[in-house]
C-alpha cells in the first residue's frame, strides 16, 4: 500500500531553517509519475497549500505567496523522496506539515500523517 512517511518537524527559532523530508513507498507507478506536494495546517484552520513539484517533465514548481522566496521544494525520485527546505522561518509557519502524492491524469490523493513545525523563541 501506500505510504508517505514525513519527517524533519521540530522547534525552532524565528529566522532559523528547517528540512523537511516525505519518504514515498509502495506506489503501483513509477515515483517520477506523481506531482508531489506538501500542505500545512494550523491550530483552528484550514489545511493550506504551501509548495508544488511536478513530475520530471511536467513543468516548475508552485509556492504559496506566503513562502516564496523562503521556501523551496525539491524531489529525488532514485530515492523517491520529496524535499521542503524552509529558510527565515516565521511564527505564522507554525503548523503540521502534510505530504501529499497525486498522480499524473488523476485525482487521487495519498497523504502522509504530518509533521510538526513550531517557530518561536
Amino acid at each position: 500500500q501506500v505510504q508517505l512517511v514525513e519527517s524533519g518537524g521540530g522547534l525552532v527559532q524565528p529566522g532559523g531553517s528547517l528540512r523537511l523530508s516525505c519518504a514515498a513507498s509502495g506506489f503501483t507507478f513509477s515515483f517520477s509519475l506523481y506531482a508531489m506536494s506538501w500542505y500545512r495546517q494550523a491550530p483552528g484552520k484550514a489545511r493550506e497549500f504551501v509548495a508544488l513539484i511536478p513530475t520530471s517533465t511536467g513543468g516548475r514548481a508552485d509556492y504559496a505567496d506566503s513562502v516564496k522566496g523562503r521556501f523551496t521544494i525539491s524531489r529525488d525520485n532514485v530515492r523517491r523522496t520529496v524535499y521542503l527546505q524552509m529558510n527565515i522561518l516565521k511564527p505564522e509557519d507554525t503548523a503540521v506539515y502534510y505530504c501529499k502524492a497525486r498522480r499524473v491524469g488523476t485525482i487521487d490523493d495519498y497523504w502522509g500523517q504530518g509533521t510538526q513545525v513550531t517557530v518561536s523563541s
